[in-house]
């Protein structure tokens, strides 16, 4: 198969060669691994040789093939974003697309029209291109291995190439993609070749509040796989209704050879509460286990159990090991209509949180990530909403660890689609109920479940932001509520499409509604409870009024509290050659246009991670229902 540039112009075509998403499951040689680190892991981080192209046409033909000379190439970071490498324009955008004004475009199959539109983006004017190069040897650990290789996260669509030969496509830009390289690797001199497209057709539905960046911004790791490997984990906790008792069921998806799996489960203080052997491979099912005595997970005691699968082959040679940290915890939408988790009424203090870091944007690190953490449970914060895209692998983890709730969204919003300078016009709205788009919003719907399904943080799934509604988001909620009766599924915009209110989101979700209004929904019969997935827009000297949010959750069980918009500033540290000092930049400093401006800087964290002065407020009214 070859490479075709005219992907980028059809919304139908997402992945190409693409392994499946599967749980973010850590796999080590033996148990001194778990402590040292995988040897079944190598990071492609770091530099990579790399060319700029305004366009695709100037982009480099063939860049990839072994005998092209790369010798003008620059160097570029990875992880890193392009923009601030200084090849391309930094541009902050709120709701429209960022090509309004300029270039007519429309999404495709939209407009009553039957066909694409050749060249939309594979021949566009803003389409830049970055085209990366990395040669690397294989470790002795690798060679005669199947190999993966996995980015973490690039923006918006890239190709792959390995020595030559053409790997695979993939859209998407914060959820993994993998491809195999195994039959084109060699032991030494490989040469990948990775091009990336700032816009494709998921730039329709990738149109979130944010700096529009492009490249490679999570880790690249190469992945080996022994010769029996636990590709998936699926693990599923059930508590029963004395919320004393409770099952685990767990399969595993075992590639390659028959294998011997060999699992045990350890409680807080490493007592070995259940144990289990099966055999085979493709689908390995656990049988039933019963626990007694459980010790609930939840944000006062975020308890958890400690699973492990040692997998062997017939000769009962170790092979790999598979750790996960998993929680029992109940969650209920209940006949009163109030959601309960663990037998007690959820009240949300929570925050939308963007990734960011005011020197490297969205490349945030783990520090980063441990400090927004600790800065959440210094101030009462107990839930956050992944906005409006999935987070880093390890942000999960560390909410189960923390005890923080999460609503984890998908990859999806397409609010420039449906309304246009402040007026609602859904008339090229996608995906809507468009039967081409169909299959892109489910593909992100299912990564997103299954990556992260094991996370006992995880409360909620949401569908999106701000991406109006129809069938297609309907679907999205039939898939998760085909895999998982362990959650519940939220998604505020079906309030602009009142005749699926009954097949898109368990809760009613609005943006900024008065309490007085959601008091007057509390009193009248509601058939659904409330929350607010964003708040107290803590926009300048703003976040007065907690109050009377706050006094909602005395009075009425079915306010479930909400989500303040939002954490942290976007804005980025620059070095100011007037004052000669380092300054934040906000939206519309970097001469770009069309900006919203300090639209950028509504977080209760300067994007230095500064608290503000309303983090004082958050704290007080968070600590009054902990």
């Amino acid at each position: 198969m070859q490479a075709n540039l005219q992907w980028l112009d059809d919304p139908e075509v997402f992945r190409v060669n693409q392994l499946p998403a599967h749980s973010d499951h850590h796999y080590y040689r033996d148990l001194d691994e778990i402590r040292t680190g995988s040897s079944f892991i190598k990071s492609l981080n770091g530099p990579w040789r790399f060319h700029f192209a305004s366009t695709p046409s100037e982009r480099p033909l063939h860049f990839y093939s072994p005998d092209f000379d790369s010798a003008d190439f620059d160097t570029i970071q990875v992880p890193g974003h392009i923009e601030l490498a200084g090849y391309s324009q930094i541009q902050y955008i709120n709701t429209l697309y960022p090509w309004e004004g300029k270039i007519y475009r429309r999404p495709p199959y939209t407009l009553n029209q039957d066909q694409l539109e050749v060249g939309l983006f594979s021949d566009a004017a803003d389409n830049s291109v970055g085209s990366y190069l990395k040669q690397f040897d294989l470790d002795d650990s690798f060679k005669n291995q199947r190999v993966i290789i996995q980015f973490q996260g690039v923006e918006e669509a890239l190709y792959v190439w390995l020595n030559g030969h053409f790997i695979g496509y993939a859209e998407d830009s914060f959820t993994p993609s993998e491809f195999d390289l195994t039959p084109y690797l060699q032991d030494q001199d490989n040469l990948l070749a990775v091009q990336v497209y700032k816009r494709s057709t998921a730039a329709f539905i990738e149109d979130q509040d944010m700096y529009r960046f492009s490249g490679i911004f999570r880790d690249v790791n190469l992945l080996a796989l022994p010769a029996a490997h636990v590709v998936d984990l699926d693990i599923k906790p059930e508590v029963k209704d004395d919320f004393e008792c409770g099952t685990l069921a767990v399969t595993a998806d075992v590639s390659g050879t028959d294998a011997i799996l060999e699992l045990t489960v350890t409680d807080q203080n490493k007592q070995v509460v259940a144990s289990q052997t099966q055999s085979g491979t493709g689908k390995v099912l656990f049988d039933s286990m019963p626990f007694d005595n459980l010790k609930l997970w939840s944000p006062t005691n975020p308890t958890l159990y400690q699973l492990l699968i040692k997998v062997y082959n017939n000769q009962h040679q170790l092979l790999e090991v598979v750790p996960y940290q998993f929680g029992f915890r109940r969650v209920e939408l209940r006949e009163d209509k109030v959601i309960y988790v663990n037998n007690q009424r959820l009240i949300l203090n929570g925050v939308n949180r963007y990734e960011w870091n005011a020197h490297s944007g969205r490349v945030i690190t783990m520090q980063d990530m441990q400090n927004d953490i600790q800065t959440m449970l210094d101030n009462n914060i107990s839930a956050v909403r992944t906005c409006h895209y999935p987070d880093q692998l390890p942000w999960y983890e560390l909410c189960d660890q923390a005890g923080l709730y999460v609503m984890a969204e998908n990859n999806l919003e397409s609010h420039g689609s449906w309304q246009k300078m402040g007026a609602v016009e859904p008339s090229y709205n996608v995906p809507g109920d468009n039967p081409h788009w169909l299959a892109a919003v489910v593909d992100r719907a299912r990564s997103n479940y299954e990556w992260f399904k094991n996370h006992p943080s995880i409360i909620l799934w949401s569908l999106g932001n701000e991406s109006f509604a129809g069938e297609d988001i309907a679907a999205m909620q039939t898939f998760y509520k085909e895999h998982d009766a362990s959650r519940l599924v939220h998604y505020e915009g079906v309030v602009r499409a009142p005749e699926l209110r009954n097949r898109i989101s368990d809760v009613e979700s609005r943006m900024y509604e008065t309490p007085a209004n959601i008091a007057s929904y509390l009193e009248n019969n509601p058939d659904k409870p409330f929350l607010n997935c964003e708040y107290m827009h803590d926009m300048g000297n703003s976040l007065g009024g907690m109050q009377s949010y706050n006094d909602l959750i005395d009075k009425y069980p079915m306010y479930q509290g909400g989500f303040i918009w939002d954490f942290i500033d976007q804005a980025l540290l620059v070095h100011d050659p007037i004052t000669q000092q380092d300054v934040l930049r906000y939206g519309g400093d970097f001469d770009e246009r069309h900006s919203d401006y300090e639209f950028s800087g509504d977080g209760l964290l300067f994007a230095d991670r500064t608290p503000k002065p309303a983090m004082q407020e958050v704290k007080y009214y968070y600590g009054l229902h902990k």
